[in-house]
Order: structure tokens, then sequence, then C-alpha cells
């Protein structure tokens, strides 16, 4: 839209009816509502004469009790001597009954890194030991072997196969299914389908008709009316 010309006689006389009638419609609602806004504008109580400092100083004098309270507590609780029959649980304590080898997970004669005590500060290994049949893929000249090779057939194993624990979001769902004592087929899979009519008395039997595809449109389609 272009920016309209103000040096316009007829542009300017608009502009300057449009601020006295602008003018007008505020003053008539000024004089309107007199009586609400002098009654806003009006303190309807004791003035109190409180400065900023005052309001701070009130809010610093609420949090003195806790303050105080806690003081008195740190300085009881600095005071107290350690029970020596009390045991505090260290690293090598927590440890202990909970690394991978105690759950199950891995096997120190397949896995050396996982033999270590209970006092080393390093994580855990993430990932498996490779096969070594594998490993000697990627260190083989191509285009026989080499990283595509290798890649490809890492991707063969399963990622419980590879890691010790999900490193991904995507791996919770699956992950370690067959440990599962509640693993069962799909119950509308083809082959639950195909063995579930197997065992039946009657045996195999044809789709019913509203399972059929539908017809082409055409002449052929009310064929049967």
């Amino acid at each position: 839209m272009p920016l309209i010309d103000i040096t316009n006689p007829a542009v300017i006389r608009f502009l300057i009816e449009s601020y006295e009638k602008e003018t007008l419609y505020r003053l008539n609602w000024v004089e309107k509502h007199r009586e609400r806004i002098e009654k806003a504008a009006t303190l309807q109580r004791e003035p109190t004469n409180y400065y900023e400092t005052d309001v701070l100083a009130h809010n610093a004098a609420s949090g003195m009790a806790m303050t105080t309270r806690d003081f008195i507590a740190s300085g009881y609780n600095r005071m107290k001597i350690r029970d020596p029959y009390t045991t505090v649980q260290r690293l090598r304590d927590l440890r202990h009954g909970h690394s991978i080898v105690d759950v199950g997970l891995g096997d120190p004669k397949e896995d050396p890194r996982l033999v270590r005590p209970d006092e080393e500060l390093k994580s855990d290994p993430i990932m498996r030991p490779v096969d070594p049949e594998v490993n000697k893929i990627i260190y083989k000249p191509t285009p026989e072997y080499g990283r595509k090779l290798y890649l490809h057939t890492r991707a063969k194993v399963w990622p419980e196969k590879k890691y010790y624990f999900p490193e991904c979001s995507n791996w919770d769902y699956g992950w370690r299914t067959r440990d599962s004592s509640m693993h069962q087929p799909s119950f509308y899979g083809i082959v639950e389908h195909m063995t579930r009519a197997q065992r039946s008395r009657v045996g195999p039997q044809p789709d019913p008709p509203h399972y059929k595809s539908s017809d082409l449109p055409g002449p052929t389609k009310f064929d049967s009316i």
C-alpha cells in the first residue's frame, strides 16, 4: 500500500478532521466516566509512607527465624560424633553384587575387562568384545573384505549381543525378548493362522464373501442387482 501524500490539501483536511473527531470521542468518554476515574485515582486507605527499603527489610525479617533454626541445627550436627558401629557405604560396597558379572550379563572368560577390583573407579565397558573372526574382516583387502563388509556383518548381530545395556531409546522395544517366559507368537500372523486352520475339525476354509476385494466401477458393478 503506497504512503499517502501529506502535502495534498485534501489529505491535510482529512487528517485534521480525523484528529478532531478522535479528540471529541476521548473527551466524551472521559466526561462520561469522570466519577469512576476520580474514584480509581483517589487513595481509599490511610497512607503508609513505606519506602522500598522497608519492604526489603520486612521480607528479610520474615526469613530470619528459619535462618536461626538452620544455624542451630547445623551447629548441633557439626558437634555429632559418628557411631563407630555404623557402616558408611563406599564405592566398593555399592559395586559389590551389582557389577555386570554379578547380575549375569557378562562372563569374565569372554571379556577380561570385567575382571577388576571393587575399588577401581573406571566405568563398566559399554560394548561386548567383537568376535576375532569378524574383527579380521576390517583388516583384509578390499573389495572382498574391508569396512563395508565388516559393518554389514556386524549389523546382522542382535544389539544385546554387541552391547551390555541399551544405548539408545530405539532398543528399549524388543531388548532381550527371548529371555521372557511370556513370549508368544502373533495370534493374527500368517503362520499362526495356517496352524490354527490345519488343527481345526473342518480344515482350511475360504475367506468369507466380505473379505474379497471390491469390484472396479463399471457395468459389472450392478450385475447381481
